[in-house]
């Protein structure tokens, strides 16, 4: 009985800290797993299957894998078809595009890939438009099995209590009606979204190029014609023609072919760049998916007061330079006419000699740093990259590969051929989500060895006399729901699932529709930033503030819940 107590504590320990405290909350769980292995309550062995669950493998593999999809031209089109419509029209678009890559993919990995392109996004604030971002990803992660982590650590705690695997479209049908219901909704609630759009000059500190190529789609046509007066974060600074500097660009100039369009933007205006049809950037024939890299020119560096040219920087370094920056100057001129100075950051586009001799460049360079965005694949890379993806998730349906190895595979291959780097892996590895997931495994392990968990559903079972079974599902979804929403969607699920599935074993029913409550219940984060990764990725991101949420979220979240509790009975009978 003491194990009951010592073990209950150990939850509301979990709780107390993730409600109250600033604490991460994989520090948290692997806190408690720690606790519990040193009062002998789990050994090592346990704990080292419970961080090699093939779920859990499976779910790392695929964050890691969506590194190589994000530097596809897919990502680059969906935000071209962002460019264009109303608001309403926009976000049913990006609502669909969304939900069926996060369907596939981790979803989580969805939304970071898609942030850059929202922001690029010509017509439309980021902030009416990175909310039903968040809200479509986390309704399309709900269609398959793999579409979210939580369904994967779902899936770990079924196969770990002896029940068979989920099937791969198990909560499809369901997920299917509320992604319908939820974007009916949210395409007329965008409109209520704030109007927070952020075009400060100053904050576009790089110095870019590209030039009109012959027969591009932009020759013979003005500047605002072709609208490159109006990118976002994007400012035209100037016109090279026939070695002739033309710095004040008004909206009617006429482009030819040849000119050299001079740039001031932010990171992020590479992606831009190479998305406009009929430019090519400086250095782009160098581009194919690799990984940026910020360098600060040293005061000893022997290319000081020489040009890109004249100091021959690619053959030397094997490195392209794409963007420079200089404090907040404008620079004039051409990019390989500019003369470097000590202090100027440059953004490198590697070669595999750079990469060799990084520690040989320290007199050169005083500062080198990996940046987190990436040059785009070039259109056969691309389809390579997405043709072998979308093979590896066609054997796995038919059985015919286990996930996990053709993942495995497909990583391999994309590292082989260059398409990632080790670095890229190493920035990307979900760290805190294999510690939260290994670490609540051994905790709903010991709910449900000490009995916890089925005094805790016979506590509910009571509490909801006269209710029924269907008033222990309800329950079931709304302790998950709530938890969700206050201490993350995958604490949620590790905490609700031991309960749920001894509810289930109580009333002596089929366990499935309460797994399913769980499953979607674990993924109804819509009124608070902080239940859903994918909530925070874009909370700071749009400049949102707690009332936006609450003022979206609540409607959606209301009929989300209705249809999850009329379609799991219908789907999943007790």
């Amino acid at each position: 009985m003491w194990q009951q107590g010592f073990v209950l504590a150990i939850l509301l320990g979990i709780v107390t800290c993730l409600l109250t405290t600033r604490i991460k909350p994989s520090h948290i769980f692997a806190g408690a797993a720690f606790i519990a292995f040193l009062a002998g309550m789990i050994d090592v062995s346990e704990v080292a299957t419970n961080f090699t669950n093939s779920s859990l493998l499976t779910l790392v593999l695929l964050i890691l894998a969506s590194a190589a999809l994000e530097k596809t031209r897919l990502i680059s089109w969906v935000g071209r078809s962002l460019s264009t419509g109303r608001l309403g029209t926009v976000v049913a678009k990006l609502g669909l595009s969304t939900a069926l890559l996060s369907s596939f993919t981790n979803n989580t990995a969805v939304v970071v890939s898609l942030i850059s392109a929202i922001k690029r996004n010509q017509q439309h604030a980021p902030s009416k438009l990175l909310i039903p971002l968040s809200y479509t990803a986390i309704l399309g992660g709900t269609l398959t099995l793999i579409g979210t982590s939580t369904n994967l650590i779902i899936n770990s705690f079924v196969e770990d209590a002896g029940l068979p695997s989920l099937s791969f479209f198990a909560p499809t049908m369901i997920g299917l009606s509320v992604l319908v219901g939820g974007l009916l909704i949210l395409i007329p609630l965008s409109y209520l979204l704030p109007n927070y759009d952020d075009q400060n000059q100053d904050e576009l500190p790089y110095f870019l190029e590209a030039r009109v190529e012959p027969g591009s789609p932009l020759v013979g046509r003005s500047i605002s014609e072709n609208n490159l007066r109006a990118l976002r974060k994007l400012f035209l600074a100037e016109v090279v023609r026939d070695g002739e500097t033309m710095p004040s660009v008004e909206p009617d100039f006429i482009l030819q072919a040849r000119d050299r369009l001079l740039f001031c933007g932010d990171i992020e205006s590479v992606a831009t760049l190479q998305e406009i049809q009929g430019l090519t950037l400086f250095g782009q024939h160098h581009l194919n998916g690799q990984g940026f890299v910020e360098v600060v020119v040293s005061s000893s560096a022997s290319f000081c007061n020489k040009t890109l040219k004249s100091s021959h920087f690619r053959d030397r370094f094997d490195a392209v330079v794409v963007a420079i920056r200089r404090g907040h100057e404008r620079l004039q001129g051409g990019l390989g006419n500019i003369t470097l100075n000590a202090g100027d950051t440059l953004v490198l586009v590697p070669g595999k000699r750079f990469e060799q001799e990084k520690q040989a460049h320290r007199k050169e360079f005083v500062l080198i740093n990996d940046l987190d965005s990436s040059a785009r694949l070039d259109a056969n890379k691309s389809s390579l990259v997405l043709v072998g993806f979308a093979s590896v998730i066609a054997l796995a349906l038919l059985d015919m590969v286990p996930l996990i190895k053709g993942l495995s595979v497909y990583l391999l291959a994309a590292l082989f051929s260059g398409v990632i780097q080790l670095g890229e892996l190493r920035r990307r590895f979900p760290i805190d989500i294999v510690v939260i997931v290994g670490s609540a495994l051994s905790i709903a392990q010991l709910m449900l060895s000490t009995g916890l968990s089925i005094s805790l559903g016979q506590m509910f079972i009571e509490g909801f006399n006269g209710w029924g079974v269907f008033g222990a599902l309800v329950a079931t979804y709304l302790l998950t729901l709530i938890l969700t929403e206050l201490v993350t969607n995958n604490a949620a699920a590790a905490l609700a699932f031991p309960i749920g599935y001894s509810m289930a074993v109580g009333y002596g029913v089929d366990p499935m529709p309460f797994i399913m409550a769980v499953l979607f219940g674990a993924s109804a984060s819509f009124i608070s930033p902080y239940g859903y990764q994918t909530n925070l990725l874009v909370y700071s991101v749009g400049n949102y503030k707690l009332t936006d949420y609450v003022r979206i979220g609540i409607p959606i979240s209301i009929v989300y819940s209705v249809l999850v509790l009329t379609l799991i009975p219908i789907f999943f009978p007790f």
